[in-house]
């Protein structure tokens, strides 16, 4: 693909998406590609996977501008969508190979759909700037549901080779294929893999398997310890899975 790639990884909660996702901005950061990624589920997850502190979110640059508009700091006849664009562009966590923005949710009573109209609106300014922007989607169907992946590249669902698993990967394609999101590619990645599960799976012709990742249990040691996922080594079987997934992107 020529061009900017946004790439979202979606699924189920708890079948390692994130996981998949700390790699994956790795290895494309590996390459000498500009890296942007975002974390668009309010859980928030992505920084402790990547190992980078932030300090802020776009759900807090909301909230505070909300707040300074309304104790008269910011004068009325100032463009408010300008200033929103600056403070989140200040709101970016650069690190050496990759740049870093946290959604968040608002601090308020308002509705996380106002964070994701701030999605669509970011991705829409900034495209530009990255060869690649990861996007570690909030876990199920409601990022479809809100529009915030309907200008994505690439669609990766990450599942368990539990039935349920698949159920919601099967529902994500249907879902973007009701509302008429178009995806150039959309692909299935199979997590935490064991002997046997791949001779029990049903798959339908609607969803592509990209990759399939092993049982590793070093990524449970990661985790237990609070240790990164990004920095999980190179010879470790869940990042030579996630190797192969990337080297497929980086060919289309």
């Amino acid at each position: 693909m020529s061009g900017h790639v946004i790439i979202a990884v979606s699924g189920k909660g708890g079948t390692g998406k994130t996981m998949f996702s700390a790699s994956l901005i790795r290895i494309l950061a590996s390459t000498g590609a500009d890296v942007l990624a975002i974390d668009a589920d309010p859980d928030s997850n992505l920084p402790e996977a990547l190992g980078v502190p932030v300090s802020g979110t776009v759900g807090d640059v909301r909230e505070q501008l909300k707040r300074d508009t309304a104790a008269g700091r910011i004068p009325p006849s100032a463009n408010k969508w300008d200033m929103l664009d600056y403070r989140i562009m200040a709101s970016i966590t650069e690190t050496r190979d990759f740049d870093l923005l946290v959604m968040g949710r608002p601090e308020g009573s308002g509705c996380y759909c106002a964070v994701n109209t701030m999605l669509r609106r970011i991705i829409e300014n900034i495209a530009e700037n990255y060869d690649y922007i990861v996007i570690d989607t909030e876990a199920g169907l409601e990022h479809l549901s809100r529009r915030t992946t309907q200008n994505v590249d690439i669609m990766i669902v990450v599942t368990d080779p539990s039935k349920r698993g698949i159920l919601t990967a099967r529902r994500i394609v249907e879902l973007s294929q009701e509302l008429e999101i178009k995806f150039k590619k959309v692909f299935l990645v199979l997590n935490r893999v064991r002997e046997g599960d791949l001779d029990r799976l049903e798959l339908d012709d609607g969803l592509e398997v990209i990759g399939v990742i092993p049982e590793d249990p070093l990524v449970s040691s990661y985790d237990m310890e609070g240790r990164p996922l990004y920095e999980l080594p190179e010879d470790s079987e869940s990042f030579r899975a996630i190797k192969k997934v990337a080297e497929k992107i980086l060919s289309l």
